[in-house]
């Protein structure tokens, strides 16, 4: 039977996929009933709170390339979840797509495994790389690291950590040393692990683990990057380390064409066009980078802000960060259930603010940057992939 994007979209969207449940049980009961693939691809593994997506988009622009059959494994999605599975830069076919998720959840039916959305994409995923002989698959996980869905490899070509702030505390903890802890389980034995902050977690698992342990500094040179903001700089230093430690022959020339090529679409994200930035920054420490990169790039801009966010994020902490007297500031109430209103976030703000409408109501200025920011799901409301492509 072929299945549309559309069923395999509801399928993992329904009330009994779409739940958060940290656990590895599930996942090595369907990965054997698979034949095991995540056992027989090499991958470097990358969790943290901020940072991990684009260090693994420039890791897979780099190993691309050199010539690698390269695997990328993200999320969120921003517009389809097809985009979270990537070979050579290409997102997965929709109909594959379709047929690997419901050919996953009729195994994990048949076998009484009660398979969550994340676990689902991430049985895809491995099942797909190892069908299509991937070289290296650069694997990002969905929340914290020990009890992540990824962290069913037994081995890895290395681990990278990237930064760690309070995120997710409900269920990483509440400190920044238990969250480091939680990140500091995907590092596997006899593995290296390449991070920028030296938590006394990550170098007592390194140690546990025999694992070479790797202290970048953050202060790589972006001008060939084609990301922008100033955090860029910590998350090309964990990227070209585990370059430089894995795949030495690796030449600069193939390096600084595949930073050139890097796409990671909506973390500060320029349209010259429209005098606009699209930044899914969606927790205070991703509000303080994009802060800090407006004011070294637009130091002279007036600003607009479009900001709507969760409430499971503190969004009162990214309010007082983001904004300062004279911007102008528009709050947006998507359509999620979850979504902070209007009235939340405007009795959060010391400024006066409106009601977001439309993007049709701002008119273009080159003295005027207006910058979209929060939650990936109002980015996909208020954006829409169509109106993207066109504002490209």
């Amino acid at each position: 039977m072929n299945y549309t994007y559309e069923q395999a979209k509801e399928l993992l969207t329904s009330q009994g996929k779409f739940r958060i449940e940290l656990g590895l049980d599930r996942m090595y009961k369907i990965l054997e009933l698979s034949g095991n693939p995540q056992d027989k691809l090499k991958c470097i593994h990358v969790a943290g709170t901020n940072g991990k997506g684009s260090v693994c988009a420039i890791l897979a622009s780099i190993l691309k390339e050199a010539g690698k059959k390269t695997g990328l494994y993200s999320s969120p999605h921003i517009f389809k979840y097809t985009e979270r599975i990537k070979l050579n830069g290409q997102d997965i076919n929709d109909e594959v797509f379709s047929k690997y998720v419901f050919d996953i959840t009729d195994l994990a039916d048949k076998n009484n495994i009660n398979l969550t959305e994340f676990e689902i994409l991430t049985a895809v995923m491995f099942k797909y790389f190892y069908d299509n002989n991937a070289d290296v698959v650069v694997l990002e996980t969905g929340l914290g690291g020990r009890f992540d869905a990824t962290n069913v490899i037994k081995s890895n070509l290395c681990s990278i950590i990237t930064h760690i702030d309070l995120d997710h505390t409900d269920r990483l903890g509440n400190t920044k040393d238990e969250i480091a802890f939680e990140k500091a389980g995907i590092i596997k034995p006899n593995c290296p692990v390449i991070t920028s902050e030296g938590y006394e977690a990550i170098k007592d698992k390194a140690d546990e683990c025999n694992s070479l342990f790797l202290l970048t500094a953050p202060y790589a040179d972006i001008t060939n990057l084609s990301l922008k903001g100033t955090y860029q700089q910590e998350n090309l230093a964990l990227a070209l380390a585990a370059i430089d430690l894995l795949f030495p022959d690796i030449g600069q020339t193939v390096i600084d064409n595949g930073l050139k090529k890097v796409q990671h679409p909506c973390r500060f994200q320029f349209i010259e066009g429209k005098m606009m930035i699209i930044d899914g920054a969606h927790n205070p420490n991703g509000i303080i980078a994009l802060k800090e990169s407006l004011d070294r790039y637009f130091p002279n801009k007036k600003r607009r802000f479009v900001f709507g966010c969760l409430k499971t994020k503190d969004y009162k902490k990214m309010v007082k960060y983001l904004f300062d007297k004279g911007d102008e500031i528009y709050f947006n109430h998507f359509n999620n259930p979850n979504s902070v209103t209007f009235e939340e976030l405007k009795a959060a703000c010391d400024y006066p603010s409106k009601e977001f409408v439309s993007l049709d109501e701002f008119e273009t200025s080159k003295d005027t940057l207006t910058i979209i920011c929060g939650s990936f799901y109002m980015l996909n409301e208020i954006i829409g992939q169509n109106v993207l492509a066109d504002l490209l």
